[in-house]
Formats: C-alpha cells, structure tokens, sequence
C-alpha cells in the first residue's frame, strides 16, 4: 500500500510530542520485526493499558470428515442471520493458512476487537456501514473487500436495516496485492487490473477522550483463542499516524478484467494473495473474441491446489444449478470444468454480468459441519448427461 497520514504528526519519528500540555505515546505497528511495513501511531494512553483481564477462550472447530472425496457445492443462503459483527462468523472452512466463514449479523456489539495473529477480509455481498478502526473510519459497500490489517483494533456498525452478509477470511500470514502486480518500489504496474487510486484508505479520525473512565470491552485473537480485556478509556485515543500498515476497501467495481483474443487462466483474476492461497475476482467483462474461442473455462486438474468459488451475483456460465450464495469446491486431485451443453451453449457469447469471488489454497481444506448440514451432493454427479438439478 501507499504511504497514509491521518491526524496530526511530528516531522521527526520518536521525538517528543505533546497534547494539551500531555506527552503522547508513540506505537510503531509493524510485520517482520522491523524489516517490514510499518505505521506510528500517537496515542493518549498507553496502548499496553487494561483495566481487568478477562477469560481465555479456545477456538472451536466442529470438524466435518467426508466418507467420500468428490466436488462439493454448499449452500449457504439457508443460513440463518443471527450473532453480531464477530460472534455472528460461521466457518465453513479452513486450514494452517485461512479461514472462511459467512456472516450474516443481526445484533449490535458494543465492544472491540483485535487480531492479533492474523490479516482479515471482509467481503461485503449484502449492506453497508463502516469499520470503525484506530486508523480512522472505514465505510463500506457491496462488494467491498474489508482488508484489516493484524494488529488493528476495531468494531463494526452496519446500517440498520440493509440486510448484512459477509464472507470473512482469517489469515496468519499477509494480505497483499500480488507481486507481479508491483514494481520494484512497490508502485502497482499500468498492466496490473486496478490502481492505487481504486483502495480507499481511513477517513478521519474521532477524538473519544471524553469517553475516558468509561469501561470498554476488547476481545484479543491470539494463540488460537479470544482473550477478552476490560479498559478504563476508549481504545480510539489515535490522535495521528502515518505509515503504510493500514485497513482498507477495493471494491470488485474497480477491478479491471485483463481478457484476451483466446481465453485467459484464472491467474488474471487474481486480486489478493497470502499465505499458501490467492483470492480471485470473476467480475462483469467481456469474453474472449476470436471466431472459434471458447469463451468457458478448459478442463483442469487440481493437482497441487483447492479451488473454491463463492458465487455473488449474476449466472456463472460453466455451471448449472449453482445460485447466489453457494460455494462450489473442487477438491485437490480431481479434474473439473464446464457441465454437459454449457461450452456448446456458450458459443458466440461475448460478454457475461457473473461476479464471484474464488480462493485457491495450495494445502487441502478442511470442512466444519456447518459445511455438511449446507451440502448439496448431486453437485458431484452433475457432470452426467442432461442433468436436471444438482441438489
């Protein structure tokens, strides 16, 4: 990301600065050590201060084992909304390298959070409302990306009424734009699909020092569990930063499909990467335009990684059966591609209106019974003749 400031900054790092008479305390927010991006942040108070400390409690993974290893689609819109902005995540999905969990938040939630071990996404399919962060106040969308940063302290408060769902991803690595996105000095390329001008940064900064002396609750993620925290003042005591570590919105509106005379890989979809996996965009765009392309996906094999689309908005092409709100997985090992009659039928098409969102990861994924109770099991068999419905 490009360098931000928000607030009010001294010209020199680790020097003395002052508020109302009162010396600030300077956080430097940093990966790897300190060979990594980084942001100084100027507190009231010192960010090591709590009040109480709270209980520890465990991550649970309700682990779903299949008998059989075949092509999964999981629906998630019978999911029922419920919980709020944090307790609301359901996961579906998971492995060392990320988690994937939908959201459909009903309640308020007075308190924070923090995570303290991992980068998180926030894909925004239903409502709006704003993240608000130490950083300053992240609005968001549809079809907004929420990347929060490990380390940011957060809530979140939706709009009342704009029907909220999320899919949500845990990471324990970085989200970043890809590498060959990036030149050498981290500037993003003219051939990558979106700019710096297409991520929105924090807006301002909230002053909550007449909050102080009130009690606040915030709930730490680490050592795979929640610590919870009571503090005697608002953890929104930033009175500036600047730096490169910081949340921020993409919004899929932005992307810019790089398509081709013949079909192109899914790699150029791609929008983020971390850890062992790759987000990918499947956006609005035109198709392929040689008189003899076929404009749906070949048939591949799964080799050495997972596939798993989660299907927003409009009618993916190489799929039969599949609605918004389902995820389909095709799992290591197994080949896949366009069902009976969809190539044929896609032939002289130029253009398609689908929007999904894909996450590949290079280690197998585990499924939650969540994921069983969700299962459609025809999606396997789908590839026969003539099929009728999947589920």
């Amino acid at each position: 990301m490009r360098y931000e400031t928000r607030g009010e900054v001294p010209a020199k790092r680790h020097v003395q600065v002052r508020r109302d008479g009162r010396l600030l305390v300077e956080e430097v927010l940093g990966f790897e050590g300190f060979s990594g991006n980084e942001s100084i942040l100027y507190h009231r108070h010192s960010p090591c201060r709590i009040k109480e400390v709270g209980t520890f409690t465990p991550v649970v993974r309700e682990e779903w084992v299949p008998d059989t290893h075949v092509h999964r689609l999981t629906d998630t819109a019978p999911i029922p909304p419920g919980g709020d902005w944090l307790d609301g995540r359901r996961l579906l999905q998971f492995n060392g390298d990320i988690e994937v969990s939908v959201c459909k938040p009903t309640e308020r939630r007075d308190g924070f959070y923090r995570n303290g071990e991992g980068d998180e996404i926030l894909f925004v399919h239903h409502g709006t409302g704003v993240v608000e962060t130490i950083f300053g106040d992240v609005p968001y969308r549809p079809h907004d990306y929420v990347v929060i940063p490990r380390g940011t302290t957060y809530r979140v408060e939706p709009d009342p009424g704009s029907g909220q769902v999320w899919l949500c991803f845990t990471t324990p690595g970085e989200i970043e734009t890809p590498k060959r996105y990036r030149n050498r000095y981290g500037q993003l390329l003219e051939g990558a699909p979106y700019c710096q001008r297409d991520f929105h940064a924090p807006r301002e900064l909230h002053d909550h020092a007449a909050e102080d002396g009130r009690e606040h609750e915030l709930v730490v993620r680490v050592r795979d569990g929640y610590q919870r925290y009571v503090l005697d003042h608002h953890p929104f005591d930033v009175v500036g930063w600047d730096g490169y570590v910081y949340p921020y919105t993409f919004n899929t509106d932005d992307f810019e499909p790089i398509t081709g005379r013949i079909h192109q890989p899914p790699p150029v979809h791609q929008t983020f990467q971390g850890q062992n996996f790759v987000i990918c965009s499947f956006c609005p765009r035109e198709l392929d335009y040689d008189p003899q392309a076929i404009a749906l996906p070949y048939h591949h094999s799964n080799v050495q990684s997972e596939e798993a689309i989660y299907y927003v908005d409009g009618q993916f092409g190489s799929r039969r059966g599949v609605d918004v709100g389902m995820i389909t997985l095709h799992p290591s090992g197994l080949p896949h591609g366009p069902q009976p009659g969809l190539v044929e039928a896609s032939l002289g098409v130029r253009r398609t209106e689908e929007l999904a969102v894909m996450w590949d990861t290079f280690r197998p994924l585990r499924l939650t019974t969540l994921s069983r109770e969700h299962d459609q099991p025809g999606y396997a068999l789908s590839w026969s003749r003539d099929p009728e419905t999947v589920g």
